[in-house]
């Protein structure tokens, strides 16, 4: 199912994210840091203009060789320059703090979302959210940093201009004008010299990760690559990717080009423009010398705040790429978890699942794989569900789990945690193996030595010892035989006790003794079993028999004969 980003500006959701930290649990921190920050911000800016005036009345006193003053401002620079260096220090800690606490809430809403009702499922390689992994781990912190760092520059701009542009027209109105003039030429000289950074740092950072993704997609398959000989096919793609990687990156460098010998032309005026202004006061006697150094401070001080886009641009854009790819990352699963929601509140069924004129067909449409499917499986019941093709089995399988796609119709289950699905390939996740085997909910409803008898149960009590213990932490998925992690998946069922258990092919892990043990159990637990076989099953242990066969056809026999007709 494609899921179709909501619709509205970058800037709009910018807002959203900040008033979604300060609505946390979070909050009530970030408040309070963002208020310290901006405290600290006015008082560096107070003693920035105080430092303004000391310093104009020090080289004064050095050109009046006023030795008395010369050591008294002198002094005076000195405690300005200590107590600021402070202020800035404490500043930089605050910010740092502030930034960490609103990666945390950010960080994880957007694991939550990610997780929360197969929404990583099903975003997966949709066009324009590649990549969800980089964006939830690098692009938060690099939007988190990079958000405080332009909202205090925009303050600190802002009480910059309020306390040195008073400061600048005391001392020549016509020098204020010119700040004024020279920053609005700036800006939009920029914007015009680097609109395409925007486009070309968004496509930059999505060919970086692409590239990423293949070097950790031959990590992750470096046994079946070499055993295959497919390094070849991994060279080409790999070449091809870093191709469009480097002439994307190359179109950064020749607009980055253009932008920076305009911004440092920008910037070298600004050293040169207040002195040919106030000189010639000077040279008419008209103001002392420290004025000039004064103005001149003012001058670059209030352009600097009035020149951020310019100064800061090429930041500006690596950092709207960012926010869009958030933008675009955190609508979509907004949208997704809406829609799923819904589905799954309109597809609820306590104790049953119902499939309704149901179907499932080829992506292009040309053939059924299921075809109006119209059955009712109660709880306590056994099935076997048999197919002419894996193509069918695995489709049926994904339907009941709730990942189909092409599909049409209506199929009424229970809620996720009444029905659990036992893959072909049992998963088992990264930790302790006490936490792998009982299910979250029960916690330590359930001890040790309960988990110890499941486990000799299964006869595979020894590998407890040999794995160093429940509490043994490791990658589960790559330390068991498939065998060890089936028979611990149905153990994590058993505990578990759902309405509904859906077994995938299970002969291709243990053997019919093994399998028909389980049923009986499951069984004897009041678990309805639906068992989609990989070949040859023994139809005493279930009730009906579900057969897909030829273009989606299918039909239902009763096993048991103490049974009606379904």
């Amino acid at each position: 199912m494609a899921i179709e980003p909501i619709k509205y500006p970058p800037g709009k959701h910018l807002l959203k994210i900040i008033s979604q930290l300060l609505n946390s649990k979070q909050g009530p921190t970030a408040i309070r840091y963002s208020i310290y920050l901006i405290v600290l911000v006015i008082l560096f800016n107070v003693f920035n203009v105080f430092n303004s005036f000391v310093g104009r009345d020090f080289i004064s006193s050095i050109e009046q060789k006023n030795q008395k003053g010369f050591y008294q401002y002198a002094f005076l620079y000195a405690i300005v320059f200590l107590i600021s260096a402070g202020i800035g220090s404490i500043y930089r800690f605050i910010e740092e703090r502030l930034g960490i606490v609103w990666r945390e809430q950010l960080t994880w809403r957007l694991t939550n979302s990610y997780l929360n009702g197969k929404t990583y499922h099903s975003i997966l390689n949709q066009k324009g959210i590649e990549n969800p992994d980089q964006r939830i781990s690098d692009d938060v912190k690099s939007f988190t940093t990079t958000t405080l760092s332009f909202i205090l520059l925009f303050l600190g701009g802002l009480f910059s201009a309020i306390s040195f542009a008073g400061v600048l027209w005391s001392i020549n109105p016509t020098l204020f004008l010119v700040a004024v003039l020279y920053a609005t030429i700036g800006t939009i000289s920029t914007i015009f010299l680097g609109k395409e950074l925007i486009r070309l740092n968004y496509n930059q950072l999505d060919l970086e990760a692409n590239y990423r993704s293949d070097l950790l997609h031959i990590k992750q398959h470096a046994e079946s690559i070499a055993v295959t000989h497919r390094e070849l096919r991994m060279i080409v793609r790999l070449k091809s990717k870093l191709k469009k990687l480097v002439t994307n990156f190359k179109k950064l460098i020749s607009v980055n080009l253009s932008l920076s010998l305009f911004t440092n032309s920008y910037n070298y005026f600004i050293q040169i423009i207040p002195m040919l202004i106030i000189a010639p006061s000077y040279m008419r006697g008209e103001i002392e010398f420290g004025v000039i150094t004064q103005a001149g401070l003012a001058f670059t001080t209030l352009l600097n705040a009035f020149s951020l886009i310019v100064t800061q641009f090429q930041s500006i854009s690596a950092f709207t790429a960012v926010v869009k790819r958030l933008h675009t990352l955190d609508t979509a699963m907004v949208n997704y978890e809406k829609t799923n929601q819904k589905k799954e509140e309109t597809n609820y069924k306590s104790n049953e699942i119902i499939f309704e004129n149901y179907s499932i067909y080829s992506g292009d449409k040309s053939k059924f794989i299921i075809d109006h499917l119209d059955l009712t499986i109660k709880t306590r019941e056994r099935w076997l569900v048999t197919a002419i093709d894996e193509e069918t089995k695995l489709s049926f399988f994904r339907s009941l789990a709730g990942i189909s796609h092409h599909e049409e119709g209506i199929i009424l289950k229970p809620s996720r945690d009444e029905i659990l699905f036992l893959p072909e390939q049992p998963y088992l996740p990264p930790g302790r193996l006490r936490n792998v085997i009982v299910p979250a909910f029960l916690g330590n409803s359930v001890s040790d030595q309960q988990v110890m008898k499941e486990l000799k149960n299964h006869n595979i009590d020894m590998l407890v010892k040999r794995l160093g213990g429940l509490s043994a932490l490791k990658e589960w998925d790559d330390e068991l035989s498939l065998a060890e992690k089936f028979k611990i998946s149905t153990i994590r069922i058993e505990l578990a006790k759902p309405k509904f258990v859906v077994i995938d092919r299970p002969t291709s892990s243990v053997g019919k003794f093994e399998i028909s043990k389980i049923l009986k159990k499951f069984h004897n637990l009041g678990i309805t079993c639906i068992v989609i076989a990989k070949g040859e099953e023994t139809a005493l242990e279930f009730d009906y028999h579900l057969n897909f066969s030829h273009f989606g056809k299918w039909k239902v026999n009763t096993l048991n004969p103490f049974l009606k007709e379904v």
